[in-house]
């Protein structure tokens, strides 16, 4: 797993060998959630969660957000995708 990202305490992951769509792993503590990022603009959409509450989730939806572009970026190249 690759750390594209990290804020507020969340670490953001993507796979080497994960398939599409692209989605990035959101992982604080013992909580995980996946988020969509519907690339290449977004806007990130929640596909699985375990433990995030309501808020969190909104909080984390607004910092993916903000990087989607670059986070995009990142999952073609780790995944060698064009």
């Amino acid at each position: 797993m690759v750390t594209v990202l990290r804020a507020n305490g969340l670490r953001v992951v993507i796979y080497p060998n994960d398939h599409l769509p692209e989605h990035v792993h959101v992982i604080q503590a013992e909580k995980e959630a996946v988020f969509n990022l519907n690339c290449p603009g977004g806007p990130p959409e929640l596909r699985e969660n375990y433990g995030f509450s309501p808020q969190d989730v909104r909080r984390i939806r607004t910092i993916l957000a903000a990087e989607v572009e670059r986070l995009c970026e990142r999952w073609r190249a780790i995944h060698d995708a064009t």
